[in-house]
């Protein structure tokens, strides 16, 4: 098998040639088909998260095999593995934990402190194989572009668990998309379908802007603009009940902030990094909630699949690429100059 490694902080990815491993017990081997690249990705090479305040929490080692949004082909099982067949085309849930402590009994393995996440732990699509320990992690995409279907285990998990987050609207309740990238495009889509959501989009790049308008949101918004908090307050009748913000930096966190009405919630998603700094005093006397979200639950996925195979989630653009440019696509990606998911494309 080949697999693009990495070799260092921010350090060019090495094509590494191995033995192709052999599935035991539940395993399933996967030829990888597709594999998205997400701004996970580009962090893990870089090998550091920006915590704000000139901090750094690393991430990463040499000998990676990056890539958590899997679509692949069955190629072979394991003696005790069930419910797939040799040949069947599959989007891969990469969250995958111990199994055995309480956070994974309960259902959240994406929350286990002892992970064997694939792309992360273990190694994930930017190789031409993928080992994944049981079939309960394998999902049907039905009709759904097999490009695209990759995506669905991060960008669209994401999305789907976020919107989840917003709770039970009443009438007049606004909720704002912070980021009109890949994720808030996703985001945008799963809302509409799932949630009957009509959101507003926030972004700082008209093109984004634009194509999410395109694609039904009720109101775009650049942020860059002086009055941008005060149109979105008249549109929403005094603030937002949430804002989903996709991007995670210090403005996109502090502009979700200011445009929130009283018991607003404010869910952070994206990874870009940096602190927030909020007066203490306004949370208990703007009854403000402020969640994070990490991916979703395997019940999550199930439900998101379903929706997906049923047609009901509209298509975003992905720009497919072949698997040898993994490198300058995480380059593009870091430069913000990737419109929707990038995805490498095996032959």
């Amino acid at each position: 098998m080949k697999q693009y490694q990495t070799t260092g902080a921010g350090t060019p990815l090495e094509l590494i040639e191995s033995a192709t491993p052999e599935p035991a017990g539940s395993e399933i081997l996967l030829r990888t088909r597709a594999c998205g690249v997400c701004h996970s990705d580009v962090h893990l090479h870089d090998g550091a998260f920006d915590l704000g305040g000139d901090r750094k929490l690393p991430v990463g080692q040499p000998g990676m095999t990056l890539g958590h949004e899997i679509m692949g082909e069955v190629v072979a099982l394991g003696p005790d593995a069930e419910g797939v067949a040799v040949g069947d085309l599959r989007v891969v849930y990469p969250w995958i934990g111990c199994g055995a402590c309480s956070t994974c009994l309960r259902g959240d393995e994406h929350l286990c402190m002892v992970p064997s996440v694939l792309g992360i732990q273990k190694g994930g699509g930017f190789g031409d194989h993928v080992l994944v320990p049981n079939a309960r992690y394998l999902f049907d995409f039905g009709s759904a572009d097999p490009a695209l279907a990759a995506t669905y285990a991060c960008s669209g998990l994401t999305a789907y668990s976020a919107l989840k987050r917003v709770g039970e609207l009443a009438a007049g309740d606004s909720v704002v998309i912070v980021g009109a990238g890949g994720l808030g495009q996703m985001a945008l889509q799963i809302g509409r379908a799932a949630f009957g959501l009509a959101p507003i989009v926030v972004d700082i790049d008209d093109a984004k802007l634009e194509a999410a308008k395109a694609a039904g949101a009720a109101h775009v918004i650049n942020s860059k603009d002086a009055d941008a908090a005060k149109e979105i307050k008249a549109l929403t009748d005094g603030g937002a009940v949430a804002a989903l913000d996709f991007v995670g930096s210090e403005p996109s966190a502090n502009f979700s902030l200011s445009i929130l009405r009283k018991g607003g919630k404010l869910v952070v998603v994206g990874l870009y990094g940096g602190q927030l700094s909020f007066p203490l005093p306004f949370f208990p006397m703007m009854a403000r909630i402020i969640e994070g979200n990490y991916v979703g639950s395997l019940k999550d996925m199930t439900e998101l699949m379903t929706l997906v195979r049923e047609g009901q989630v509209a298509p975003i653009r992905v720009d497919r690429r072949p698997a040898a440019d993994v490198e300058s696509i995480l380059g593009e990606l870091k430069a913000g100059r990737v419109q929707g998911r990038a995805v490498l494309v095996y032959d």
